[in-house]
């Protein structure tokens, strides 16, 4: 069951079947890009939160030990 086609559509057809291609690989790309940039955004947030908290335990250890020499007379 093969079908004859002008030549004209044949051409057609390979230039829509390679530019369909391209689209797909276009979009598998953005997807990956997608995929890290969410990835680097979590890693980003979650080191963020541990140098805040890390910080605030810094001042708080900071404030601590003022009060501390504070309350000695």
């Amino acid at each position: 069951m093969t079908e004859n086609h002008t030549k004209s559509r044949h051409t057609a057809e390979i230039a829509f079947a390679k530019t369909q291609s391209q689209f797909l690989a276009r979009g598998r790309a953005i997807d990956e890009q997608d995929a890290l940039t969410a990835a680097r955004d979590e890693k980003t947030a979650r080191l963020r939160e541990a140098r805040l908290n890390r910080e605030r335990e810094t001042r708080e250890r900071a404030t601590a030990a003022l009060l501390a020499k504070r309350a000695r007379p």
